[in-house]
């Protein structure tokens, strides 16, 4: 099987499924019961394969996780409650006080919170500019671990210098991290550019629905973690290829428990099945939006890859299936914004992306409000921005909705 999305409707089928269901059932059971006390040792000592707590393991979540894993070309996931979860318990577990990382300064708002909360106990982070990878090389220092990046940047869709900083990365030794939600591994898979680990967050486009939070880091076997002093005795076992994904699961998983539950798993393995088709419509539609609204009169100013006015046109044309499903746009001085968003009747007020629905929100005003002022203009935030998150509607309604709005 060949085919994105024939893997992925057929993935649970890799396995053998009990009383010979299509999908994974639901297992909503916390714990495990054995006849024998020492396979239940030997589970928790890692010499033996099984199921030892909820907390850690569940086989309707491990089902997920091998998905995820064939969706990214990877060697091993493992899943979360939600993808902040999953980024923190990532860092959690690989670095420690004193060490240092590099972080795009274009981040996603609750992500750049959560690193600044590390710096503040002693994991220093510098922010820069990922688009260029000489600001990434010119930022690290002997203390460095890793590298984090974003695919495509939210809300301002800048694109990520991702070979540049993936061919540094392999240099200089350092763990290449890079979170894929925005493009998720139909419209680009990281391992094509060295990543070490991928992060996504389930709850965007691979879930798709709107109908379940989640996320999940894959280990791409691309890293030598025998080299990595951060990996604990303990999980120098076995191939180490998987030291860290293991450390990640069984020291950060287990301390945090920031578990990914049996229901939500299967929500976002049924919505991952229609990942492909789903983005093949939301990105025509995002392409016929941009390209309306970049020439209307009241618009000031479009930021989505797929456009050739964009910086990072090119990149994203070279590395990305398509230019995604997420854009954003500025609206001329004479147009209150309220009221236009106001007007709109198809498309949603509401914050997430990835969903099936339209989705629109002030950036300023929402999501980057706890920023201040001051680090909004330094990520270039105008209090006109509007975030758009492209649906599966009809892409007539969609024009007319915008149209009605903007004209109203």
């Amino acid at each position: 099987m060949k085919g994105f999305t024939t893997r992925i409707v057929h993935s649970d089928r890799q396995e053998a499924i009990e009383h010979g269901s299509l999908h994974k059932p639901i297992h909503a059971n916390v714990a495990y019961g054995y006849e024998d006390a020492r396979d239940l040792a030997a589970v928790f000592q890692g010499t033996k394969a099984g199921y030892s707590y909820g907390r850690q393991i569940n086989p309707t979540v491990e089902a997920l996780e091998r998905k995820i894993s064939r969706m990214e070309d990877g060697l091993q996931s493992v899943c979360f409650g939600t993808g902040m979860a999953a980024i923190g318990t990532m860092l959690f577990a690989l670095l420690r006080q004193g060490d240092h990382f590099v972080s795009s300064s274009f981040l996603f708002g609750n992500t750049n919170s959560l690193f600044q909360s590390f710096d503040a106990h002693g994991v220093d982070v510098s922010f820069v500019d990922a688009t260029d990878v000489a600001a990434v090389a010119d930022a690290v220092t002997e203390r460095t671990r890793l590298v984090f990046v974003e695919t495509i940047a939210n809300p301002r869709t800048q694109v990520t210098a991702l070979e540049e900083i993936g061919e540094l990365c392999r240099e200089r030794g350092l763990v290449y991290v890079v979170d894929n939600t925005m493009t998720s591994p139909y419209l680009f898979q990281p391992k094509a550019v060295g990543a070490s680990l991928v992060v996504n967050s389930l709850t965007k486009y691979i879930g798709g629905h709107g109908n379940a939070l989640g996320g999940a880091v894959t280990e791409m076997g691309t890293f030598d973690w025998g080299g990595f002093d951060n990996i604990y005795e303990t999980y120098r076992k076995g191939e180490p290829a998987k030291w860290a994904i293991t450390q990640i699961k069984k020291k950060g998983l287990r301390d945090f428990g920031a578990s990914l539950g049996p229901e939500a798993a299967h929500h976002i393995a049924m919505g991952a099945e229609t990942l492909g088709l789903r983005l093949e419509r939301q990105c025509a539609n995002s392409r016929a939006l941009t390209r309306w609204l970049d020439a209307h009169p009241r618009v000031k100013r479009v930021y989505y890859p797929g456009l050739e006015s964009h910086p990072e046109h090119h990149r994203a044309e070279r590395l990305f299936r398509h230019p995604g499903a997420l854009f954003s746009f500025e609206l001329t001085g004479d147009v209150d914004i309220w009221d236009f968003m106001n007007r709109l009747q198809v498309v949603v007020k509401s914050s997430n992306l990835g969903d099936n629905r339209t989705l629109a929100i002030p950036v300023a005003h929402t999501i980057y409000y706890e920023m201040g002022p001051a680090r909004r203009a330094s990520m270039g935030i105008d209090d006109s921005l509007i975030r758009i998150s492209v649906g599966i509607e009809d892409t007539d309604d969609l024009l007319a909705d915008f149209e009605a709005a903007l004209d109203g």
